[in-house]
């Protein structure tokens, strides 16, 4: 079974409306086993949306359309519908009483001919009453082709879907089951992960597909299957996930609907060993310590943190020798090094965590290459540090770091 979904509105194309309509529809009838096989956004031009309903026609066998259905000139759908069904529009009472009952509990205002003329649909429509709203959903059949018109706004567009238009295909049509199950890693990227996991992708059967979702930091793995037997298709899905997880258990961190960030997993794990943490942050600017004190019990296991931006910053709070750091640079490894291990000292803590890098786009105090960054993990016993180089665009460069960041101190806490 398989659906597309039409987007109307100029201000879509112009990027002042972002769609979140097509995921929220996506996601709904991805969980009834219909598959969305393309999503079209269109201008408000009717020859135009009549192209596209024709190509939509030919290839899926539902057609959702969402906008145009307000009580202005330029909400065209209707008309165009019509005109797409040799149809015309009528005057529906049950939808004219709606929007007179919600004129009169909201609005407190004359209800104007156009808020009226909202009440127009084609004949052949089946509608689908909008309780939240004037524009009333539109369920029309052309052979066995479903086109359901809905409005734009996406609060009314949810609960039509919801509670009109799901009820209704899971009635007319006998859907497949459809299965993801996602997996997430740490700390490899997509293409060595592939390389990786090669021989095993290799040997999938056509009926399971594999998506990689890379994200900074993260890959996540998607095993989709889909079939008309739910316990087959679960089955064959977690077979092949008994089969790699040997293969990356190293980097493997949970599934994706139990998953927690890794942020998250590190305040357990401090929490229940009753270890604590410290922060030095230079280039990241105290982006890690956001990480950790944006959830509630942080308390428990972080004991601060310091920003030490500039290079004397750095000498002044922590103690950071001035030799050191015109030794090796203010970006080194020596000096993100001694970063840790002073904060550590400073709040009394079993971790410290340091950064110090160049993110761009210009040089600062040191002439370290842009996208150099220095990570150092201190704890009581020793310290641990490492190069990276995360590229030239600044926001990436602190994002990527503050991931290594997360992904070196996991390691060294199941250390210890």
């Amino acid at each position: 079974m398989l659906a597309e979904i039409i987007t109307i509105g100029d201000e879509l194309l112009i990027g002042q409306v972002i769609d979140t309509n097509s995921a929220f529809i996506a996601e709904e009838f991805n969980k009834i086993g219909v598959s969305i096989y393309q999503i079209t956004s269109v201008q408000d031009d009717k020859s135009h949306i009549l192209q596209a309903f024709r190509d939509a026609e030919s290839r899926v066998d539902i057609i959702i359309i969402t906008g145009g259905l307000g009580p202005t000139k330029d909400d065209i759908t209707k008309k165009t519908i019509a005109e797409y069904f040799n149809d015309t529009l009528i005057r529906d009472a049950s939808v004219l009483n709606n929007i007179e009952d919600i004129w009169k509990k909201y609005a407190r205002k004359t209800l104007l001919q156009i808020n009226k003329d909202q009440a127009l649909i084609p004949s052949k429509a089946t509608v689908l009453m909008n309780e939240f709203g004037t524009a009333p959903g539109m369920w029309l059949e052309k052979g066995e082709k479903t086109f359901v018109s809905l409005p734009g706004v996406p609060f009314e567009m949810k609960q039509l879907v919801v509670n009109k238009v799901i009820p209704r295909i899971k009635e007319k049509h006998e859907c497949p089951f459809i299965y993801h199950k996602t997996l997430l890693t740490y700390g490899l990227g997509e293409s060595t992960l592939a390389k990786r996991i090669e021989d095993w992708e290799d040997a999938l059967p056509e009926t399971i597909k594999l998506a990689y979702l890379p994200n900074f930091g993260s890959v996540r793995l998607r095993l989709s299957s889909k079939g008309f037997n739910a316990e087959t298709v679960k089955s064959g899905v977690e077979n092949q996930i008994k089969k790699v997880l040997p293969i990356i258990e190293d980097v493997f961190v949970g599934f994706e609907d139990k998953v927690q960030p890794l942020e998250l997993i590190i305040a357990k794990r401090l929490t229940e060993s009753g270890k604590t943490l410290a922060v030095a942050e230079s280039c990241t600017g105290g982006t890690i310590a956001e990480q950790f004190t944006q959830n509630s019990g942080a308390s428990a296991y972080f004991n601060g943190g310091v920003i030490t931006y500039a290079t004397q910053s750095k000498i002044n709070v922590l103690g950071v020798p001035e030799t050191l750091i015109a030794a090796h640079s203010v970006v080194s490894a020596q000096v993100a090094e001694a970063m840790a291990q002073q904060v550590r000292k400073l709040f009394k803590s079993d971790y410290g965590v340091a950064t110090t890098g160049n993110a761009g786009p210009t040089k600062g105090d040191s002439d370290a290459e842009v996208g150099t960054v220095y990570i150092a993990i201190a704890t009581k016993n020793a310290v641990v540090s490492e190069q990276f180089m995360l590229g030239t665009a600044r926001k990436r460069v602190i994002k990527k770091a503050v991931h290594k960041a997360l992904e070196m101190l996991e390691k060294e806490i199941l250390k210890n």
